[in-house]
């Protein structure tokens, strides 16, 4: 039998017993019938699964160790919970093994609905909840974008999308010129004032509920630069938007930042470069990571949003001349590809 099964039978088995507990313990009576249905994949090895009987419903994550660890996550959730933000609840977990039983969100993501028309709503509710989250107290023991991470991140672009997908080596003169461009756009993210930082926070990890947004995802978050997950949140994978549009977003989060007292550039035009530069260093990455996806692990649909990220860096450099360079190195590359 798959390992997989396996696992999933001990989770079944587990979520009995904590559903027993949690039944008691508020008096519902007996555990009713459930089905137990897969709720989403994830690009890492964490699945989730929906348990649904008699109104209740529940989310269970299954996060197999050694790959996954669950304690950012629990930290991270009682961490965002303390702001304020609208998280899951833990109702049991199981950090050995990889097992937690959440409190559901809901079923719909703002990926699944968000449109021209009410864009602007569900945005203006998750920059609520970003400036929540931003205006914590930085003590608690998480780690920071420092240069190294920084630097791993980006060179997740020369090796796994430019060595791998294109199947190209850079040149001498390539790799210098990469050297510099990364230099520039992790000399811009240290620079930035520091925030919580969610890393991926994104209409696909926003679910539409009531408080809006539930927000999910967040085991990965650091200190770090104030503009990322702003950027993050207009510049994403999956949907794109008029520049002029960000533009007008942007500002209005980076007003209510200045009011709330977060830390953000006082002059809009340099939060504006931060967050474009931001948002280059993480497209790299980003694209980086997707060829690793399909290089590695064998699920090779996410490069199809690859072309996405090159159209946000092309926007951008379009703008910033202090990133000519990038521009010329990826015509360069996309040459190579070609011949």
């Amino acid at each position: 039998m798959p390992e997989h099964d396996v696992r999933l039978q001990q989770l079944t088995v587990w979520l009995h017993e904590q559903l027993d507990q949690l039944f008691r313990d508020h008096a519902w009576g007996e555990v009713p019938e459930g089905s137990l249905t897969a709720a989403s994949s994830d690009a890492s090895f964490r699945r989730y699964f929906r348990w649904q009987g008699a109104g209740h419903s529940f989310v269970i994550m299954d996060a197999p160790p050694p790959q996954e660890n669950c304690r950012p996550f629990v930290a991270i959730d009682h961490l965002l919970a303390s702001a304020g933000v609208h998280v899951p609840q833990i109702h049991a977990q199981d950090l050995e093994r990889g097992f937690l039983l959440l409190g559901d969100l809901g079923h719909q993501t703002y990926l699944d609905i968000i449109q021209a028309d009410n864009a602007d709503g569900l945005f203006a509710d998750a920059i609520d909840a970003l400036l929540a989250f931003q205006r914590l107290p930085m003590d608690a023991p998480l780690p920071s974008y420092d240069d190294a991470l920084l630097r791993r991140e980006v060179e997740l672009f020369p090796e796994w999308y430019v060595g791998r997908e294109l199947g190209l080596a850079l040149t001498e003169a390539q790799k210098a010129s990469w050297q510099r461009i990364s230099q520039l756009l992790i000399d811009s993210a240290l620079a930035q004032p520091k925030v919580l930082v969610h890393r991926d926070y994104m209409p696909r990890n926003l679910m539409q509920s009531t408080p809006n947004p539930g927000v999910l995802d967040f085991q990965d978050a650091v200190y770090g630069p104030v503009t990322y997950d702003i950027t993050c949140l207009f510049k994403d994978a999956f949907l794109s938007w008029p520049q002029a549009q960000v533009e007008g977003w942007l500002r209005s989060y980076w007003e209510q930042a200045q009011a709330a007292g977060i830390p953000v550039q006082p002059v809009f035009d340099d939060f504006q470069r931060a967050s474009d530069l931001m948002g280059v260093q993480r497209h790299l990455k980003v694209i980086g990571i997707f060829a690793r996806i399909c290089h590695r692990d064998g699920k090779p649909r996410y490069l199809a949003d690859v072309p996405r990220f090159f159209a946000y860096i092309d926007e951008v450099v379009s703008r910033r001349p202090e990133l000519a360079e990038l521009g010329q190195l990826i015509a360069e590359l996309q040459a190579g590809a070609r011949a």
